[in-house]
């Protein structure tokens, strides 16, 4: 029986097969071999990459979302007997097909919420690393995976750690919920430096290798913001019962305390392939591909409180967390739009926050919002953003 547990459900569809938690996907597929098949890839605009992984997985399916280089790339994959959706709406199908059984949802910002919600719609099981589909959504997406009995299994290496931690007890049990951040390229700047930082700065990473919006999303933390609106809603927590913590080595990935005092800790080297792996095996284990700690080696651990002084991102997600609604959606949606302005050089750094705090205060919610609500308040929220960008 257990060997029949272990070799069912594992036909793979990689949303952002080129982006960076994409490609760490199928090199864990590739290191775990069979049963665990990518049977479906997606990607934008980076088809040289995507038929490089045609070739190398053949998957059944292919999905690009970027008009220009679907019209380069359908013919060749035809000719690889591939079938190739286009456009937003192919991907939506794509993740409904019949020989998929898990998808891997890795396709940054708010782009990826549509095929996230017909994944679950379909009953996929969703290993989910695209945080903005809860961040915009969790009150739609939530109450749809347990309607569908989906399970949702994280794929960021934090709330892979609290998944793994609350094992350890009873929903009931649990005190708080401690989220780690390295502080990014930031954590010991100044101000005046963080609001003069330039793009390279920003995507200067000390501990992971990133695509440059999370990158840049964790140099001003609002990523970690994010991850605290996504772990209320995955974890069933008020915000109250969530607190965030400086860890700059990266090794410490979260943590649960329980009413006892006990505080359980998952902890690894700094790789998105382990949390990767352990979606794709649940509730399973398997020999992994990435290194392990050397506790024989002395090494440190440090922890410190953030400062919301020079990072506002988490005062405003906790504010959001808080008040629900079309909030979530809101933030997100000027976040990306301030993002968006940073990296074509429109705007300063420090004027990220500034922007979506803006936002935020302009916003009129609707507290019980519908797909269509949530949508409308992510469009309101990029075009108030950019209003603001163009008048400074």
């Amino acid at each position: 029986m257990q060997a029949l547990m272990q070799t069912a459900r594992k036909r793979i569809a990689v949303l952002g097969s080129t982006g960076s938690i994409g490609t760490s996907t199928l090199s864990v597929i590739g290191h775990l071999g069979e049963p665990y098949r990518a049977v479906a890839l997606s990607a934008h605009r980076q088809g040289k990459l995507l038929m490089e992984q045609v070739a190398q997985y053949r998957p059944a399916a292919v999905s690009v979302t970027d008009d220009k280089t679907h019209a380069e790339l359908c013919g060749k994959l035809k000719e690889l007997n591939v079938q190739c959706y286009c456009g937003p709406e192919g991907l939506v199908e794509m993740v409904r097909r019949d020989d998929i059984d898990i998808v891997v949802a890795a396709i940054v910002g708010s782009a990826g919420l549509p095929a996230v919600l017909a994944a679950v719609e379909a009953g996929k099981t969703l290993a989910l690393a695209n945080k903005e589909a809860l961040v915009v959504a969790g009150s739609l997406l939530i109450p749809l995976a347990r309607k569908k009995g989906v399970s949702i299994l994280p794929v960021d290496s934090e709330h892979s750690a609290v998944f793994q931690a609350m094992h350890c007890g009873r929903a009931s049990e649990v005190k708080r919920v401690i989220l780690t951040a390295s502080g990014g390229p930031f954590r010991k700047a100044t101000r005046q430096q963080i609001d003069q930082a330039t793009l390279a700065d920003a995507l200067k990473h000390p501990t992971w290798q990133m695509g440059s919006k999370v990158s840049i999303d964790s140099a001003t933390m609002f990523n970690k913001g994010l991850e605290l609106i996504e772990a209320c809603w995955l974890f069933d927590i008020p915000p109250e019962k969530v607190e965030i913590v400086i860890h700059p080595e990266s090794v410490v990935h979260s943590m649960v305390e329980f009413v006892d005092g006990s505080v359980i800790a998952q902890l690894s080297p700094p790789d998105m392939r382990t949390p990767i792996q352990y979606a794709l095996t649940y509730p399973h284990r398997s020999s992994g591909c990435t290194r392990k700690l050397d506790l024989l080696k002395a090494f440190a651990l440090h922890f410190e409180p953030p400062d919301h002084g020079r990072f506002p991102a988490l005062a405003m997600a906790y504010e959001v967390a808080r008040k629900g609604g079309t909030y979530g959606a809101v933030l997100n949606g000027a976040n990306e739009a301030g993002v968006n302005a940073f990296t074509q050089g429109q705007i300063a750094f420090g004027r990220i926050a500034e922007i979506v705090e803006h936002t935020i205060s302009a916003h009129i919610p609707t507290s019980s919002p519908s797909l269509g609500d949530l949508l409308e308040a992510d469009r309101w929220a990029r075009e108030k953003a950019q209003s603001v960008i163009c008048r400074n």
